[in-house]
């Protein structure tokens, strides 16, 4: 039973993942479809790992391979994954201290931590409660009304929560980054992101003053902060095309919740309710 219960999981992950492809339309109508295929494989993949756990090793079906084989294997998973969580927190922690050794100064009403680099740089950094951050060159580069509109962008992602959040989804990319389609997921979801967050800022300034100065800061080299507990206002370059025609156009939607999201999400849990048939 735990060997089946194992390929079964795998098997569903790969389907689910290879179904995928990049949705049309607006942000708010891709984005629960998206999150869903990239959530629903690994939360299947660790309650299947739990569950196996919770089972033990006495496998009946097929001796060895059922017993301590699978056992290690739900083992050796959930070591993995805890490990990566520790090293994405620890990495994260590091480097909010080093942010928290810059000067601040308020702008736009916002405390922010002033980075002593040419570059022009915008990002919110931490985890739940994050510190705003910015570059002197970015200071010098843009005027009030385009500070303005960044600040503006970079207060959604504080709203949304957006740091803590792709912490954790960041994690969940590491520990299946071997399924099929789960680097143009994550893209799609930092895309989205950005989308939400522009979309957010454009109902407090103008959104051609947001992408003015997106372009403007685009066109600087950029280094890439492969640290999970930054969010930056500029996002994929790849994409950046597309936030200038969302910004320019007529505003998105509200996003809307569908409970059919949460009804698939708590179908992960279904490895879990064998716990309680196992002998």
């Amino acid at each position: 039973m735990h060997l089946i219960l194992i390929v079964t999981a795998l098997v569903a992950a790969c389907c689910l993942r290879i179904r995928w492809s990049v949705p049309e339309g607006n942000w708010a109508s891709r984005w629960q479809r998206s999150l869903l295929f990239f959530l629903f494989p690994p939360l299947l993949l660790l309650a299947t790992a739990i569950a196996v756990i919770f089972m033990g090793t006495q496998g009946q079906m097929v001796r060895l391979w059922d017993g301590w084989f699978s056992y290690l294997l739900a083992v050796i998973f959930l070591i993995v994954a805890a490990i990566l969580c520790i090293k994405l927190a620890a990495d994260g922690h590091l480097f909010l201290n080093q942010i928290r050794t810059c000067p601040h100064k308020k702008i736009a009403g916002i405390n922010v931590r002033v980075l002593d680099t040419p570059a022009l740089f915008s990002a919110i950094i931490g985890f739940w409660n994050s510190e705003f951050a910015v570059s002197t060159g970015l200071l010098k580069s843009l005027d009030s009304a385009h500070l303005q509109a960044v600040i503006t962008h970079e207060q959604a992602h504080y709203y949304y929560r957006d740091t803590f959040w792709f912490f954790w989804l960041g994690w969940l990319r590491q520990i299946t980054v071997w399924l099929p389609n789960t680097q143009a997921l994550w893209e799609e979801l930092l895309t989205l992101r950005e989308l939400r967050a522009d979309a957010r800022a454009a109902a407090g300034v103008d959104g051609l003053l947001l992408a003015e100065a997106l372009l403007l800061v685009a066109s600087y080299p950029h280094q890439n902060f492969d640290v999970a507990c930054v969010v930056g206002a500029v996002g994929s370059p790849n994409r950046l095309g597309e936030r200038i025609e969302a910004l320019l156009a007529e505003p998105e939607p509200v996003l809307k919740v569908n409970k059919w999201f949460f009804a698939w999400l708590i179908l992960t849990l279904l490895p879990l309710l064998s716990v309680p048939f196992h002998s």
